[in-house]
Parts: structure tokens; C-alpha cells; sequence
């Protein structure tokens, strides 16, 4: 068995703020994939995973049993698979920001829900709001929290724009320029970083009234004019708010940025050859880059191997 293919996402703009009700845009990042696959030899990882699999069945189940918003799955075929050798096949990193576990979700959803949503229907707002929904409550066993939106992206392979919890839709972004100078880029930390730890420390700040304060008259406003400008395709005024951007994590989010990337982020926004961001929650992964030079950008950050996710 080999299923079909479900592909990592980027969150270009949202992150963390998107509890507080502003924008977000999540693209799909073909780069990376996984696939659901049954193998009667299982390697350390896919042994690892398959482990992951049957205590995931059991959450699914649970889910079914007390849940009655949540739909019916078709569990014994999702435990006969696992029983037999199945695990996610997947070249999506995790630990990075890029949505290894929301691959995971989709795949299964996709596979083993009786009465799916499917991507060939006329997607309301609704039924994209029940797929968050489910996608959130199956998704909460790797994170404790989930938003829903890393399997729901994964799932459509679609960009999804976010206006509020309760308002998302399918977005069109503006197509890329293969000749364009400017970028968006990831950034290899080398550290595998934890999504729960890094929101239990934003919950604590979130008690504080100045970070709250901070959240929403700065964070909150530039990440919604982040949205708007890139979709809107202007790109002047797209860097002058992801440069404000960059600047409020630098001096607000520290601990989920890795202490050894502290100056280069500072650089970056000294020199204006690049400005970095949070990717996803932070604390090791990937670090988004916003250049509008990629080839500046590069020899500026020789040591480290830049990816391109999108270019101006």
C-alpha cells in the first residue's frame, strides 16, 4: 500500500498571533512529503512511527466515542493496517515548523473517515471550518492544542488565508517571478524545536497586561498589513512591515528564537539585506527569511543553506 501524497506547509504570516484573532496565510511547500505505507519489516523510524500510528488509533477512537460533533472513522481497518506493519513515510522534518504532524493527519483522514469532506466539493466556509475542527481534535494528541490549520492545508494543498479563528478561506496568492530578485526563504537552525514548550511560554507572557498590549496594538497590526501586502502583490510596502515585524519578535519573542541566532536576526535587520521571523512556533526548526536580494542575502549568510519557499 502506498497512499496518496501529502506535502508540508509554511505559515508565512500568523504565527502565535492567529490565537489572537489576526490574519494568517499558510501555503502548501511541495519540498517536503509523506505517504501512508505498510511494510512487514519496519526500519527503527518507521517502527517508531508505526508506535505513533496505534497510539494516535486509540486517541481517533476516543475521540469517536465521547466526541458526538466528531465523525465516525473507520477504526478497525485504521487497526488492522497498523497491526500489519503500517507507518507515515515521510521526508518532513520534524520539530521544524513545517507541519510533519499535520501531513500525518491528513493522510489519515483521508484514508480511514467514513463521510469525508473531500477536496473535489464546493468548499464552504462551513465545511472548512468543520475540517479545522476535526483536523484540530485529531491533531491536539501530538501538541496537546491544535489550531487545525497545518492538516487542513496539507489536506487541500491549498494556500489558506486566515481572517479569524472562525473565518477561513481558500486564498489565491500572486504567482511567483521564476527571474524575481526578492525571496522568502528557510533557514536551517539545526536545532529540532518543540511546539508545546514554546506556547506554554507564550501562555505565561500572554498573563503579563504588557505583552498582551504589545500583541495586539503592534504584533497582531503588522502581521494583518503582512497579509494584505503580500497578497495584494506590493512588495515595498510588504518589506516595510515584515522589517517591523522582525524587529517586534527580536524584542518580544527571544526565547523562542535560538540564543545563537539572537545577532544574526539583529544583523539582518541593520543592514536591511534580510529580515527573519518566527517559522511556526519557534524555539529551533526553520527561521523564515524575507530578502529583497536573494544573492545579497546569501553572502551575507554564507554559513548557512538558504531554501527557497517563494520568489518576488
Amino acid at each position: 500500500m502506498k497512499g496518496p501524497l501529502f506535502y508540508s506547509k509554511i505559515l508565512l504570516f500568523g504565527e502565535y498571533g492567529i490565537i489572537k484573532d489576526s490574519k494568517g496565510l499558510s501555503i502548501p511547500y511541495n519540498f517536503y512529503k509523506g505517504a501512508l505505507k505498510i511494510s512487514e519489516e519496519l526500519t527503527d523510524a518507521s517502527a517508531q512511527s508505526n508506535k505513533n500510528l496505534d497510539r494516535l488509533a486509540t486517541h481517533i477512537q476516543y475521540l469517536q466515542d465521547t466526541d458526538k460533533d466528531f465523525p465516525q472513522f473507520d477504526i478497525l481497518s485504521l487497526k488492522s493496517d497498523v497491526n500489519a506493519g503500517m507507518y507515515f513515510d515521510s521526508s518532513i522534518p520534524q520539530g521544524y515548523g513545517v507541519g510533519s504532524s499535520g501531513a500525518l493527519v491528513a493522510a489519515i483522514y483521508d484514508k480511514y473517515a467514513i463521510d469525508k469532506i473531500t477536496v473535489l466539493e464546493n468548499l464552504t466556509r462551513e465545511k472548512l471550518l468543520i475540517l479545522k475542527d476535526v483536523f484540530g481534535k485529531i491533531e491536539s494528541f501530538f501538541h496537546g492544542k491544535s489550531s487545525g490549520l497545518d492538516p487542513l492545508n496539507s489536506y487541500l494543498s491549498l494556500p489558506i488565508l486566515i481572517n479569524s479563528q472562525q473565518d477561513i478561506e481558500p486564498a489565491g496568492i500572486p504567482s511567483q517571478l521564476a527571474t524575481g530578485r526578492g525571496a522568502v526563504f528557510l533557514l536551517d537552525s539545526g536545532i529540532v524545536g518543540e511546539t508545546a514548550p514554546m506556547v506554554n511560554i507564550f501562555m505565561e507572557n500572554m498573563k503579563q497586561e504588557g505583552f498582551r498590549s504589545m500583541l495586539k496594538d503592534k504584533f497582531v497590526k503588522y502581521t494583518d498589513r503582512c497579509v494584505e501586502d503580500f497578497l495584494s502583490g506590493d512588495v515595498n510596502r510588504l518589506f516595510g512591515n515584515v522589517k517591523n515585524l522582525s524587529h517586534i519578535v527580536l524584542d518580544n519573542f527571544k526565547p523562542m528564537i535560538p540564543a545563537q541566532f539572537h545577532e544574526l536576526w539583529k544583523q539582518g535587520l541593520d543592514s536591511g539585506d534580510y529580515y527573519l521571523k518566527l517559522c511556526g512556533s519557534g524555539g529551533g526548526g526553520y527561521i523564515l527569511g524575507f530578502t529583497e536580494d536573494l544573492e545579497k542575502a546569501k553572502k551575507t549568510l554564507e554559513d548557512y543553506q538558504l531554501e527557497v519557499v517563494y520568489s518576488f
